[in-house]
């Protein structure tokens, strides 16, 4: 195979990709009745541009509403001028389900039939969508633009009573998409080749009315959108850790409703995935999961024994709602033990037994029954300890969305823990926090890298 095209797939950032295509599609318990059901699609819906200007969701790329007509993807690529870029493009396509009853006249629409074991519910599904970009990184550097176009269509299926007479129907309809990917690279001015490759997706649909409900308008959109990128003979660079030369390139990258991260397989640089959700590089699904629940944030196991509460009439209404959703619950209920045990928990590294009399190791601190150990770190000169009060400088990338608001803020660290790898961070409370005591009695402490924090010079003890 040419080096410089990218393989057929994706790895395993696909199983991401995938979860991410499905998260929030249907959430427990799975039911058309459940508030939590009625609001859906909140994730990378690209909306027809007439209608957002109308609901005043066209923003500046800066700030806004989470739906938008268009999303954009920036990164860093290091790759010569003949090495070939696939950009994948998935979304979900909304498909309307109407149930409709057998009248003398012919068909009428329903909320619900039922006809003996089974019951169908007129409710909204989806359909997956991909499309493929490929150019050479030089062809890209003059730009290019694929507009798509997805058909619409319709789907009937019948509904019989249990001697086999129809009843009713189940109509699925679709209407037509129209959306434009478009791919360009530009030079970074930095030491060494790198380009910065934009990816902009836009929803080009112009038969939506502007005055059209949600419920409506949804019927055009793209919904969670994302895109995957793979380059065959070069790498991405990580834009929450660039290398120190790619810094300011990584700073000058501009993402709109979508965040680009590494994806593959750890060590790897050849994938990329941009998603409408943070994540962070080389994101993976849990080899414990045993199947998509919709919902790849929440706890396989929580959400396994609550669906196993529902009651038979729940159940069914499951089932009646949505084709997915059956298949979870059918997929739960025949769920071996052993595998809803390995739910529980994962051991994710093991010591070796050692032989009898060869003397055993001090216990790690992070081992149940270990002894605490004071422990230290030296920042800027000062011995920061318990006790020791700092002022908050959190990362502006790579951290933790929410400790971006405490930037400039005094607090106490309360311990200084060691992780696995041997790396010291600071948990502190705020101080002007008015549950400081109370997440101190309970340990609900805001934790800090050693880099991320300025010690404040009277209330340390200096080495």
């Amino acid at each position: 195979m040419d080096p410089r095209w990218p393989s057929a797939g994706f790895g395993s950032a696909e199983a991401v990709a995938e979860a991410i295509l499905y998260e929030g599609y249907l959430l427990y318990p799975y039911r058309r009745s459940s508030g939590k059901n009625r609001v859906r699609w909140q994730f990378g819906v690209l909306v027809p541009s007439a209608w957002a200007a109308a609901h005043g969701l066209v923003d500046t790329g800066v700030a806004g509403s989470a739906e938008s007509p268009w999303q954009q993807t920036e990164c860093l690529l290091e790759a010569p001028d003949d090495a070939i870029v696939r950009i994948r493009l998935r979304f979900l396509h909304l498909q309307r389900k109407t149930v409709e009853e057998r009248t003398a006249d012919g068909y009428r629409p329903v909320d619900r039939i039922d006809a003996g074991d089974r019951t169908e519910l007129s409710f909204d599904e989806a359909v997956p969508r991909e499309f493929d970009v490929e150019a050479r990184v030089g062809d890209l550097l003059r730009g290019r633009r694929l507009d798509l176009h997805v058909p619409g269509g319709e789907d009937v299926e019948p509904v019989v009573d249990g001697r086999g007479e129809p009843v009713g129907r189940v109509v699925r309809r679709r209407w037509a998409l129209s959306a434009s990917v478009s791919v360009s690279a530009e030079e970074c001015p930095t030491p060494f080749l790198l380009r910065r490759l934009t990816v902009r997706v836009e929803n080009t649909d112009r038969t939506t009315p502007a005055d059209s409900r949600r419920a409506e308008a949804l019927r055009c959109c793209l919904l969670a959108a994302h895109t995957l990128i793979a380059v065959g003979q070069g790498r991405f660079l990580s834009l929450l850790g660039p290398p120190e030369w790619a810094a300011d390139a990584a700073r000058e990258c501009r993402n709109v409703h979508t965040f680009p991260v590494l994806a593959g397989e750890p060590g790897t640089s050849d994938v990329l995935l941009s998603s409408p959700v943070i994540l962070y590089d080389h994101p993976r699904i849990a080899p414990e999961s045993p199947g998509d629940l919709h919902d790849a944030t929440e706890i396989d196991e929580i959400l396994s024994l609550r669906t196993l509460t529902l009651s038979d009439d729940e159940k069914r209404e499951v089932r009646a709602t949505d084709p997915r959703a059956a298949a979870i619950l059918d997929r739960v209920e025949a769920m071996p033990p052993e595998v809803l045990e390995r739910l529980h928990g994962a051991i994710r590294s093991l010591e070796p037994v050692r032989p009898p009399g060869e003397a055993a190791e001090q216990t790690p601190w992070w081992e149940p029954g270990a002894e605490p150990v004071a422990e230290s770190v030296l920042v800027a000169g000062a011995l920061l300890t318990r006790g020791s009060r700092v002022r908050l400088r959190p990362r502006r990338r790579g951290t933790d969305a929410h400790d971006m608001f405490l930037a400039g803020r005094t607090a106490r660290v309360e311990q200084v823990l060691l992780d696995v790898d041997g790396t010291r961070f600071l948990a502190v409370t705020v101080d002007d926090d008015p549950g400081a005591d109370l997440h101190q009695w309970y340990g609900r402490l805001r934790h800090f890298r050693p880099e991320e924090v300025e010690p404040l010079p009277e209330e340390v003890e200096a080495r």
